[in-house]
């Protein structure tokens, strides 16, 4: 029924549509209800917030929710979990704090000091990716209640059949786009239903604190069509025309950007992607314009050869490049190319072509070795970063290191396994990529080769 968290989050905006107003406010469960809930603020262009509960799992089976915690001494207990499996007083006390100091830490993370958005006298509308046992969800409304909201709306994408008896009273209205018949658990309605880090979470409540202080200086929100310019950020989905056919992109330029950040995903991934869109981020931080797109059509897509075709991909990237360069916020930037998995390997191909404009190019996790012979042929300076866990692509990777040619340099990232899951390696690796595109995205600092420094030119539409 979903593509991801984000799809999801823009169809559950459709249905809240009616409540867009002044006294809006959006809040998240984390993890996995933020990246539905910022989809929902930033189209009903709302101040976005978290609330923070915590699973009270049995110690047993900790996948089975006996209860939820929330801030301010908030407890929801299923007395029926808790009496069947014979949870005492000492077992569920030691589970409550556990959980306490995890809602502890979160609070600190998240938040990085920040108030709370005020929910007083407000309409609140509280989003999750899913219901299952509904513990969580009930505990943050509850939250939500103790901070004095006027209304209180529970909005998620799917739930079982039923679910509204079991919520009676909890919020003035309760939502759900889908109620299936075959339900047995949230992900199933999924197509990516992977795991959300911190990291995601962390992005998208700073792109909702800076797309709110934008609209509080402008007077306007945030920017929507690809050829607008201003001196305000950008931040906005895009579409490029390839062949006919247009790939969704998410594009976003800072103030006064010192070089463009072309990234190119990997198989089975998408322009939503947790971990390209947290290190995209780091960069724009730096002053760095990024662009995740998605390689490929979604006709294309059915066709899973298509994505491990390394010569396809590289020559959709080669005429993406050419494309954004039309944009008139982005002439004259310096380009780079950040690719992760076989996406590493398109980038890398097509940067070895000789009338390539990329200055620079960093692969995380990636497959440098499927580009083959074109490895020699890489004149742009090149950063291979491997997790020191990844052992078989760590392996891939110093072979491949070896037939470049170009300005290169291989670090390994202590401990992380191929997706950079484990925490604080992908804060590093993103910071490694920062610092090389910082470095090589210079106008001073010409190619490898001799060449002049290549820079993004206005062309016509982009050709394959």
């Amino acid at each position: 029924m979903f593509n991801d968290r984000s799809d999801a989050g823009r169809q559950l905006a459709r249905r809240l549509e009616p409540l867009r107003g002044g006294d809006l406010v959006i809040v998240g469960l984390p993890r996995g209800g933020v990246p539905v809930a910022a989809e929902v603020a930033r189209v009903l262009d709302a101040p976005l917030d978290v609330i923070l509960v915590r699973k009270l799992g049995l110690p047993f089976q900790p996948e089975l929710a006996m209860g939820a915690i929330g801030e301010d001494g908030v407890m929801v207990l299923n007395t029926e979990i808790v009496d069947r499996a014979g949870i005492g007083a000492g077992k569920l006390a030691a589970v409550v704090d556990r959980e306490r100091h995890e809602l502890e830490r979160r609070a600190l993370l998240y938040r990085a000091g920040r108030e709370h958005v005020s929910l007083a006298g407000r309409t609140v509308v509280v989003v999750d990716d899913g219901i299952a046992t509904g513990s969580t969800a009930k505990a943050a409304c509850q939250v939500a209640r103790a901070h004095h909201a006027r209304r209180l709306v529970l909005a998620v994408p799917v739930a079982p059949i039923g679910w509204v008896e079991g919520f009676a009273g909890v919020a003035d209205e309760l939502i759900s786009l889908r109620t299936p018949s075959d339900f047995a658990g949230v992900g199933q309605f999924y197509r990516d239903f992977s795991q959300t880090s911190d990291e995601e979470v962390i992005v998208a409540l700073d792109r909702a604190v800076t797309r709110s202080a934008r609209s509080s200086r402008t007077g306007q929100g945030r920017a929507s069509d690809l050829g607008r310019s201003d001196d305000a950020v950008r931040d906005s989905d895009v579409q490029i025309r390839v062949d006919g056919d247009r790939l969704g992109g998410h594009l976003t330029i800072p103030e006064n950007p010192r070089g463009l950040v072309i990234f190119v995903h990997g198989s089975g991934s998408s322009r939503h992607s947790p971990r390209n869109r947290f290190v995209a981020s780091v960069l724009n931080k730096a002053g760095l314009a990024t662009l995740l797109f998605d390689l490929l059509a979604v006709s294309e897509e059915r066709d899973r050869a298509n994505v491990f075709d390394i010569d396809l991909l590289s020559e959709r990237l080669t005429a993406v490049t050419n494309g954004v360069a039309s944009d008139v916020d982005l002439y004259g930037l310096p380009i780079g190319y950040f690719g992760a998995s076989t996406g590493a390997a398109a980038a890398l191909r097509a940067s070895a072509a000789s009338d390539s404009n990329v200055r620079a190019i960093v692969s995380r996790g990636g497959r440098p070795d499927l580009a083959g012979a074109a490895l020699g042929s890489v004149h742009a300076p090149t950063m291979l970063i491997v997790g020191g866990d990844d052992r078989v692509v760590l392996e891939l990777n110093r072979e491949a290191k070896a037939q470049l040619r170009c300005e290169s340099t291989l670090r390994v990232v202590p401990d992380a396994t191929h997706l950079f899951e484990e925490p604080g390696t992908l804060q590093a690796a993103a910071e490694l990529a920062r610092d090389w595109f910082v470095s090589h995205l210079d106008p001073a600092v010409s190619v490898g080769n001799g060449a002049d420094a290549p820079r993004a030119q206005p062309s016509g539409s982009a050709r394959r």
